[in-house]
């Protein structure tokens, strides 16, 4: 069974005036460079980013993150 955490992040941001990923983590206390990487799917926050992203967009979490998960069948 594969787990995937995905995420409408960069779609998010485009609705928002189009804010740059320098203004998010600016707002949310991190780099550009983790931006960049949850954006991606490489790399999960922490519950606490996490929430703090929702805020900034003023949307639930479940708005942001997904969590999906499929089984494999080879």
């Amino acid at each position: 069974m594969t787990k995937v955490i995905t995420n409408t992040l960069r779609k998010l941001r485009f609705e928002q005036n189009e804010m740059t990923q320098q203004q998010l983590a600016d707002a949310i206390s991190v780099s550009r460079q983790t931006v960049v990487a949850i954006e991606k799917g490489k790399y999960s926050p922490s519950l606490e980013v996490a929430f703090k992203i929702a805020d900034v967009f003023a949307v639930n979490i479940s708005d942001v993150f997904q969590y999906q998960h499929s089984s494999n069948t080879d």
